[in-house]
């Protein structure tokens, strides 16, 4: 499960955050790409925008429940 507390910086303000156990599988940004971007330095996914319909927070959601490492959570700032 993601935490908070360890979620990256690069993350916009929100619900949705990628913490620091991604491993960079590139699941989330094929899932969700209007959503997840690569940080290209560090190697790692983030949040670069906060879904705002329904269907944009399914797709988040789908990202999440297939992240292999469960890096993406939802309980950030809302």
């Amino acid at each position: 499960m993601a935490n908070k507390a360890e979620k990256w910086n690069d993350n916009a303000g929100g619900k949705f955050y990628v913490d620091q156990q991604c491993i960079d599988c590139d699941l989330c940004r094929e899932t969700a790409p209007a959503f997840f971007k690569r940080q290209e330095e560090g190697g790692y996914s983030f949040v670069h925008t906060q879904p705002t319909t329904e269907d944009d927070v399914a797709l988040c959601m789908e990202a999440l429940e297939g992240c292999p490492v469960e890096a993406i959570g939802n309980d950030g700032d809302q």
